[in-house]
């Protein structure tokens, strides 16, 4: 036993010694944890850049994929190095924030509409139909709005399960700010935001809990991000755009939502897009962070840390990440505007990137 026990502990000593001498290959950042929360419609993204930047820089990443909602309520109390969401922050919330706050979109990405119809695999949506699905005024999948619009198609005698977040989304914030430009009756009843009182169907947590909960129902219909219905291979609808065009969600017809001009805040949302080859239901995803990065007792390296790490995700290597996984990397002129608002951010006063 004594043996065991005494080389247990050379083994031991050997790995903290290994793992000393591995930290200082990466410098001082090498003893740094970051953490974020927020966007699941982000996350595929996030967690595989993060992945991919710790061995290069030693800095470790952590990611809670809470929903858009409790990313901002994480930031603001304070208890994450950033937040995430695919809602920007509007005038009303900022106030709320205890300090300035900066925000920055990393990249874009498309909303679809998933379905679970069996020997269904593609089907047309126009704006009105989409609408009047989510208004609950047509119940079921042989209704003559969508047999007309999808000539061929033989819809089953099934009741429609419409599905819907069930927490604070950004997913939801692109999905219902979309329905508020095309439908007059759900502007004027439900608006737009990470939250709305939904008038019909059943609620899933994330972009996860949306997925699971279509591909388990049959005669469901849901809106989730792209990256989630490609991998569980769930079918999603062709939508009518504003120019008249039914446009599938990929790379290219998202690339076309969000040409145009960003403001200097970074605040804008892109569906609805009037460029003949848009995908209509397409937005920005944004991440959060304080102006003055010396806050409760925060530590100088901490600051740099995360700076350093949201430029990396800036540059050609983190943007072809977003690429890889279906996301839409932000043109070069987005990627400038990006880089100068981080370096806007302070320690002590003084800016911290150059």
């Amino acid at each position: 036993m004594k043996k065991i026990s005494f080389f247990s502990l050379l083994l031991a000593l050997a790995l903290v010694f290994a793992s000393c001498h591995s930290g200082k290959k990466n410098g001082s950042q090498s003893s740094v944890t970051l953490s974020g929360a927020g966007s699941t419609f982000v996350m595929p993204f996030y967690t595989t850049a993060f992945q991919k930047y710790t061995p290069i820089t030693g800095v470790k990443v952590s990611y809670g994929a809470v929903g858009s909602g409790a990313g901002i309520r994480s930031l603001k109390d304070r208890v994450v190095d950033f937040g995430a969401s695919d809602a920007f922050l509007n005038d009303s919330l900022m106030k709320t924030m205890p300090a300035p706050v900066v925000e920055f979109p990393t990249c874009s990405g498309a909303v679809v509409m998933a379905f679970n119809l069996p020997g269904i695999q593609d089907m047309k949506l126009t704006p009105d139909v989409l609408a009047n699905i989510y208004l609950g005024k047509i119940k079921k999948w042989n209704d003559p709005a969508l047999v007309q619009l999808n000539p061929g198609v033989k819809f089953p005698n099934l009741p429609i399960t419409v599905v819907y977040r069930s927490d604070g989304s950004g997913t939801t914030n692109i999905f219902t700010n979309y329905l508020t430009k095309v439908s007059p009756e759900w502007k004027a009843k439900y608006g737009y935001g990470t939250t709305v009182n939904w008038p019909a169907g059943i609620g899933g947590k994330g972009n996860t809990g949306v997925a699971g909960t279509i591909s388990q129902t049959v005669g469901a219909i849901g809106y989730v991000e792209s990256t989630y219905a490609f991998a569980q291979k769930i079918s999603y609808a062709s939508i009518k755009n504003q120019a008249g065009n039914f446009i599938k969600p990929d790379f290219a017809s998202t690339s076309a939502a969000g040409k145009g001009t960003m403001p200097q805040d970074t605040r804008i949302m892109i569906t609805n897009s009037p460029d003949p080859a848009a995908y209509p239901i397409a937005g920005f995803t944004w991440v959060m962070i304080y102006k003055e990065q010396n806050y409760n007792n925060r530590t100088l390296a901490q600051a740099e840390a995360l700076l350093k790490l949201w430029d990396w995700m800036l540059s050609p290597d983190g943007q072809a990440v977003a690429q890889q996984l279906n996301y839409v990397p932000l043109p070069a002129s987005v990627v400038a505007l990006d880089k100068s608002i981080l370096r806007t951010v302070t320690y002590n006063g003084k800016p911290i990137l150059q």
